[in-house]
C-alpha cells in the first residue's frame, strides 16, 4: 500500500518548500495539491461538501509553481494535481506547464484531472458547464498529442491547432500518468479512454469495492486506484489494502509549519506501519 499526502498550498500555511522537504523526509510517496484559479463571491452552486465553502478554495497557490518549488528541494516525492481544472486552462499551455514540471523534477509529475464542480468559476473562464465533459475529454486527447507527437495538430469541437512544435517533451514515457477524478458512467468512460489511474474522492471499502468492479468492467482492464483526501484513520487503510487500492491520500489541513509538521509526525506513524 502506497501512502501519500493530499492538501490545499495557500498563502496562509505552511511555504511549499518546507511542506515538500517535510512529507518527503516522513516517507511519504507523494504530494498531490488542489487547484481553484479564483472562487466567485456569488456563487448558486452549493459546495460538495455541504456548509460554507472554506477559504482555502480561494486563497489556493497555483499548483505548477507550486510543485516546482517543491520538486526543487525534494528527490524522490511523486508530485501531482489533485486535481487540476483543466476545463478551465488552455491546453496547449497546460501541456507546456506539466511537461515542464516532468522536466525540473525528473520525471515525477502526476497529472491529476477532473471536471470541476463549481459553475460559476468555470462560466468565468468561458467554459459552458454544460459541455463541460466534453471539453475535459477533448482537452486531454489535445494535450496527449502534444505531449507525444513531433509536430502536433488537433482538429475538434472545442480545440483546434494545426501542426506545432511544442518542447520540453515530458521526461516519462509515453507522458506523465494522468489520473482522472469523479464517478459514474462518464467518468469511467473517461478513465478507460484516456485515463491511467482512477483519483477516487471518497467511499467506504464496502462502497467502493462495486465501483471499482464497474470501472473495470468498462475498462476492460485493471485500473490502480488512488483515493483522495482521506483521514488518517489505520482500519480504513486496512480495509482500502484488501479490496485492491493501491493508494491512500491522507489530507492534510492547511495549518501554520509548526502544526503542519506535528500533523505529518502523527500521519507518519499510522502510514510506517503499511510499509
Amino acid at each position: 500500500m502506497k501512502i501519500g499526502v493530499s492538501t490545499f498550498v495557500t498563502d496562509q500555511g505552511i511555504r511549499p518548500a518546507p511542506l515538500g522537504r517535510a512529507i518527503e523526509e516522513r516517507g511519504f510517496d507523494s504530494l498531490f495539491i488542489a487547484e481553484h484559479s479564483h472562487i466567485p463571491v456569488d456563487r448558486r452552486t452549493p459546495y460538495p461538501g455541504g456548509g460554507d465553502l472554506p477559504e482555502v478554495y480561494y486563497h489556493t497557490l497555483d499548483p505548477y509553481v507550486t510543485l516546482a518549488a517543491i520538486a526543487s528541494v525534494t528527490e524522490r516525492l511523486l508530485l501531482g494535481t489533485g486535481i487540476a481544472l483543466l476545463v478551465q486552462r488552455d491546453p496547449i499551455h497546460t501541456a507546456n506547464e506539466v511537461a515542464s514540471l516532468d522536466v525540473v523534477s525528473g520525471g515525477r509529475a502526476v497529472f491529476g484531472v477532473g471536471a470541476g464542480w463549481n459553475r460559476e468559476e468555470m462560466e468565468n473562464h468561458g467554459t459552458d458547464p454544460s459541455t463541460r465533459g466534453r471539453l475535459l475529454n477533448e482537452r486531454l486527447r489535445a494535450i496527449r498529442e502534444l505531449w507525444t507527437k513531433e509536430k502536433p495538430e488537433f482538429h475538434g469541437e472545442f480545440v483546434n491547432f494545426d501542426p506545432v512544435f511544442l518542447w520540453p517533451k515530458p521526461v516519462q514515457r509515453p507522458h506523465p500518468p494522468i489520473y482522472v477524478g469523479g464517478s459514474g458512467k462518464a467518468a469511467f468512460r473517461r478513465i478507460a479512454e484516456l485515463g491511467d489511474a482512477w483519483l477516487a474522492n471518497s467511499g467506504s471499502p464496502e462502497e467502493l469495492r462495486p465501483q471499482m468492479e464497474r470501472l473495470r468492467e468498462v475498462a476492460g482492464r485493471e485500473v490502480p486506484v488512488t483515493l483522495y483526501a482521506m483521514p488518517e484513520d489505520a482500519e480504513a487503510v486496512e480495509g482500502y489494502q484488501r479490496i485492491g487500492v493501491e493508494r491512500v491520500l491522507f489530507y492534510l489541513p492547511t495549518m501554520p509549519e509548526a502544526e503542519t509538521i506535528a500533523r505529518l509526525d502523527s500521519m507518519a506513524g499510522i502510514a510506517a506501519r503499511f510499509r
